[in-house]
């Protein structure tokens, strides 16, 4: 069973692992288009995990708690299944080419979206959902400007 503290600690290890991808990507790019999209890209996963730090630090630990217990374990277990939600680092130096680094920042920024549309279920909070549907525009900005270097 996941509290909603351990789900914003999720977000927040999403966002950092983000931000650590396209750093990495941004060192071993040959291509100088790239880089200033991947410093970019990475400064927002930053500013995203520094929303989640504070959002963490308003969320009482008692808050939320009856949500996600009506929910269930099983059912939350099924919605996060086998799903990663990019908490594993990506080792880069498998990723040969520009095209497998654009389509593992596609699938990273998905995997991001899919977990962020389960974790507004959680929220009832107005101003918290209009962070959150805020960030969830911003990681599908990430994915059309990705898209736009893809070959």
């Amino acid at each position: 069973m996941f509290s909603i503290r351990e789900i914003i600690d999720i977000a927040i290890k999403i966002e950092k692992n983000g931000e650590n991808f396209y750093r990495e990507a941004m060192e071993k790019i040959s291509n100088p288009a790239l880089k200033p999209v991947f410093l970019f890209l990475a400064d927002q996963e930053h500013e995203h995990a520094q929303w989640f730090e504070k959002l963490k630090d308003k969320t009482k630990t008692a808050e939320g708690e009856q949500k996600v217990a009506e929910i269930g374990e099983a059912m939350l277990q099924n919605l996060v299944g086998d799903q990663t939600f990019s908490l594993d680092d990506v080792n880069l130096s498998e990723l040969d080419s520009v095209k497998k680094l654009i389509e593992v920042a596609i699938e990273l920024e998905n995997d991001t979206i899919i977990f962020y549309q389960m974790f507004h279920s959680f929220i009832e909070d107005s101003d918290t959902l209009k962070g959150l549907d805020e960030i969830i525009a911003e990681e599908n900005r990430h994915i059309e400007i990705l898209r736009e270097y893809e070959g």
